[in-house]
């Protein structure tokens, strides 16, 4: 999840302390989840999930959720 969550943020050219702001969390929650060191909880991965405008599958396992056949 970790390299997913870091390539999704720089995609949306954000900071983890702009991510952070816009997920309503702190920032060394994002730093601690790209460097594996923790998971997101449901709760954060949630927010951050809207934050980025993507989806939380999106994060976790870098899937597509537009319905296209892979």
């Amino acid at each position: 999840m970790e390299n997913r969550l870091r390539t999704l943020r720089r995609a949306k050219g954000l900071t983890q302390v702009r991510l952070a702001q816009k997920a309503n969390v702190c920032r060394s929650v994002i730093a601690r989840c790209e460097t594996g060191k923790t998971s997101l909880s449901a709760r954060n991965l949630k927010k951050i999930a809207a934050a980025l405008d993507a989806s939380m599958d999106e994060i976790l396992e870098g899937g597509q959720t537009d319905g296209a056949a892979s």
